[in-house]
């Protein structure tokens, strides 16, 4: 096992290992095996001598010998199992569904909001006052921001609303790294900051290393380090890459007609109590192509693949500034072709599937016109 996961290291990356770790067979496997062995062992201390004579526990004896009969087996499983969960398509649609199940949790969240009547000042403008004489409340350790209680945050908001009106914005989202003692979040009034400081514990958590809980961009950065990896001489495995793009794409028309993160977070009267960060379509689409673009230079398959990906997430894009990221994305996969590829058809191949994306921009852009124009 210790040899398998290391050669899995090498090939998919070292954050792949708590992929591997969490998975329900692995567990079972070595729950059982440590579970035998102790219990081997305890039986093992009770054979002795005893007051008629030698004492030996023949029930545990008999129940040993069929955990480890049951052991063999869940070995033989453990073997199947873990042959086929190293193939690369198999751990590249278990991060897709990681992201997918990302999504629609962010999803939920956005539409269990509830609805209020707007009072109070706008977020632009607490924002503008916070910047300018808002207090600051500061990182108590260094670390990636893992999980933030909204809730929680709203609810001391509320508290110290009662006494002081106050209003938090947080500076990073779960993903980004803290620096111990750098600004964490910005507190309005001022003197609210050092009660906020110490609520703010309870409500967020920090640690070595990032998790899929509320970072999606976490997903999409397991499934572009694998695709980078591909194209590396160290690897040269062209199909992985592909496969990265395949499900890049897919999760990206999931999010694309409907992305719309909760930024503000009012109270019950309507008034603005937490502002938040949250990545945006634009970055999340950046995040999942910019990379295996630079890294598959001269490699006109995978660039070929990515535009595919972008004319069926163009289909998507139901806003002008998303349908433009997606047209830069393809142009700078053009220009990189131009630079890079040798071969005058290889490079005819990309034109021609880049004029497709343009294509379907065009016609998404007249569709939108048209609606508007019948509305």
């Amino acid at each position: 096992m210790i040899v398998t996961l290391t050669l899995a290291s090498a090939q998919f990356g070292p954050r792949m290992l708590r992929n591997f770790i969490r998975d329900r067979g692995t567990q079972l496997t070595l729950g059982t095996f440590v579970a035998t062995f102790v219990y081997a062992v305890l039986t093992l201390v009770s054979v002795g001598p005893g007051s008629h004579g030698q004492f030996v526990p023949h029930i545990s004896i008999t129940v040993t010998l069929l955990l480890v009969v049951v052991d063999l087996a869940v070995l033989i499983f453990f073997i199947d199992h873990i042959a086929k969960s190293i193939q690369l398509p198999r751990v590249i649609a278990s991060i897709a569904r990681d992201l997918s199940n990302a999504i629609d949790a962010e999803v939920v969240a956005a539409a269990r909001a509830v609805a209020v009547p707007e009072r109070g000042p706008s977020a632009t403008e607490l924002s503008f006052r916070m910047a300018e004489s808002g207090g600051v409340v500061r990182a108590t350790k260094s670390g990636y921001v893992q999980f933030v209680r909204y809730d929680t945050l709203i609810a001391i908001a509320i508290a110290i609303a009662a006494r002081r009106g106050a209003v938090i914005r947080l500076l990073h989202r779960p993903g980004h790294f803290v620096v111990q003692g750098h600004p964490l979040a910005l507190v309005l009034p001022a003197e609210a900051a050092p009660e906020v400081a110490r609520s703010l514990e309870r409500a967020h958590a920090t640690g070595s290393y990032r998790t899929l809980s509320q970072d999606l961009s976490f997903a999409i950065d397991q499934m572009v380090e694998i695709g980078i990896r591909a194209p590396s001489p160290a690897v040269n495995d062209t199909f992985t890459a592909l496969t990265c793009v395949d499900w890049l794409g897919e999760s990206l028309c999931r999010i694309a007609a409907s992305w719309t993160p909760t930024t503000i977070h009012r109270d019950g009267d309507g008034r603005v109590r937490v502002l938040t960060v949250e990545i945006s379509f634009v970055r999340l689409v950046e995040r999942s192509f910019e990379k295996i673009r630079q890294a598959s230079r001269g490699m006109p398959a995978v660039m070929i693949r990515e535009l595919d990906a972008l004319a069926k997430l163009m289909e998507y894009a139901a806003t002008p500034d998303r349908r433009d990221v997606v047209v830069e994305q393809a142009r700078m996969i053009e220009r990189a072709s131009a630079e890079s590829v040798p071969e005058a058809n290889d490079r005819a191949d990309v034109s021609r599937r880049f004029a497709a994306v343009l294509a379907v921009a065009e016609r998404r852009s007249s569709d939108a016109v048209e609606f508007a124009a019948g509305s």
